[in-house]
């Protein structure tokens, strides 16, 4: 793990990214609110060839390579070297065992493949933690009938996995009027969950405490751990590995006291091949605790309006690839996302101020559905309704501190589940 110091003056020296952005920064005497916020689309532009990415500090060679999703098939390459890993894997383990029990049983039902990281991460942190466990390494794919079956057999009493295949595996018992009183623990990650989601898993794994794995992703790396102390969407800072800052998102004031809602902003002090300095995750969040706390707990609030990565259900939406989608298909225009959750659904709303037509809108769900695979399954499985509304420019909405369009309109209820990404 290096200092701030040590790892800003090695990126500024190493990235021809953080070359340019600290430029007028002193070499001495800054503090870390003297540092510029990275730029998401600036710091992933070029990114798919990776051996010329600016972002990197040097060669990839002793590394592992992954992916995120992306919802025009593009997605982000995400770089560490193998003890980056396994820093990764063994910090976000210590968290995670604070939530299990010596001896157990543990379906991993994560997904795995095409350079997906969730199952592998998930998989090297369990490896890695204080608490002895056994794991069952099923992956997402698993047959729900086996799977039922194996859980019996093996006396599995917890699952971790996304939401959107722990709730159709749900759905199934459910339809055979199932229930698995063996189960007390189910620990997901990467997307939330929602009441009616809630009571799903309640009716068919009775005596479960459900709860968010922790917080993280493969490009952000380490966010937030989740402890048994946390309430609805809280999770606890990895100290000494993160750095983590609320920052007004209007006046890019850092945010020291409680209960003000923020940009969500990390430092990331274990990565030196892909340094995160300074880096909006995409989040909102506020401060449940006082400055000074100990692994200092914040609640996460759904996503800003800055943020590049939009999380719906277990698929992605990249705000800057929609940009660029939508003035393919109808020019140049201005438009925002509104997502409500309703009816058990996330309803999305893609609300352009342009006179497009039926057949336009048509045309972009379409292309949506097409560059992303998990996205359209989402839909055909009711999980998620996506809409294409024409409107006028004045009825885009804008910031109220800024005037500057809102980019993402988040109605989610976070508060109302415990929220979780992994």
């Amino acid at each position: 793990m290096l200092k701030l110091e040590h790892l800003v003056a090695f990126a500024r020296h190493h990235s021809p990214y953080y070359a340019q952005l600290y430029r007028d920064v002193p070499t001495t005497g800054w503090q870390i609110n003297d540092l510029p916020l990275v730029d998401p689309v600036q710091y992933w532009a070029n990114n798919g060839g990776l051996h010329d990415w600016p972002a990197l500090t040097g060669p990839i060679a002793d590394a592992h390579v992954f992916k995120t999703g992306g919802t025009t098939g593009s997605g982000k390459m995400s770089v560490y070297t193998r003890e980056e890993w396994r820093t990764f894997v063994r910090t976000f383990g210590r968290g995670m065992s604070r939530q299990l029990n010596t001896g157990d049983r543990i379906a991993n039902l994560f997904f795995a493949g095409d350079l997906y990281a969730s199952f592998l991460f998930i998989h090297g942190s369990l490896a890695h933690m204080d608490t002895p466990v056994c794991e069952y390494p099923f992956t997402g794919a698993a047959d729900p009938k086996t799977l039922t079956e194996q859980i019996l057999s093996h006396h599995i009493n917890v699952l971790v996995g996304v939401p959107a295949q722990l709730l159709r595996y749900a759905a199934d018992l459910a339809s055979q009027d199932i229930q698995l009183p063996c189960v007390t623990a189910l620990l997901y990650g990467g997307e939330s969950l929602f009441a009616e989601q809630l009571d799903l898993l309640h009716r068919v794994l009775p005596n479960a405490r459900i709860a968010s794995i922790g917080c993280a992703s493969v490009d952000a790396g380490l966010i937030g751990a989740a402890t048994p102390d946390c309430q609805l969407g809280e999770h606890r800072c990895f100290e000494p590995e993160t750095i983590v800052e609320i920052i007004d998102e209007a006046s890019g004031e850092v945010i020291r006291e409680t209960g003000r809602s923020g940009m969500l902003v990390i430092t990331n002090l274990t990565r030196a091949l892909m340094p995160l300095i300074r880096y909006p995750v995409g989040d909102l969040a506020a401060w449940v605790e006082p400055e000074g706390s100990s692994e200092r707990k914040f609640v996460l609030l759904g996503r800003s309006s800055l943020g590049h990565r939009l999380r719906v259900g277990a698929a992605s939406l990249f705000p800057d690839e929609l940009s660029e989608l939508i003035q393919q298909l109808v020019g140049k225009c201005h438009w925002q996302l509104v997502i409500d959750h309703r009816d058990g659904k996330d309803q999305v709303c893609l609300r352009i101020a342009h006179e497009g037509t039926a057949a336009q809108a048509q045309q972009l769900i379409d292309t949506l559905e097409a560059k992303d695979p998990g996205l359209a399954q989402q839909m055909a499985d009711g999980q998620t309704v996506l809409a294409v509304e024409w409107c006028s420019q004045a009825a885009l909405v804008l910031q109220a501190r800024t005037g500057k369009l809102q980019r993402v309109i988040d109605r989610r209820d976070y508060r109302a589940q415990p929220g979780g990404a992994a």
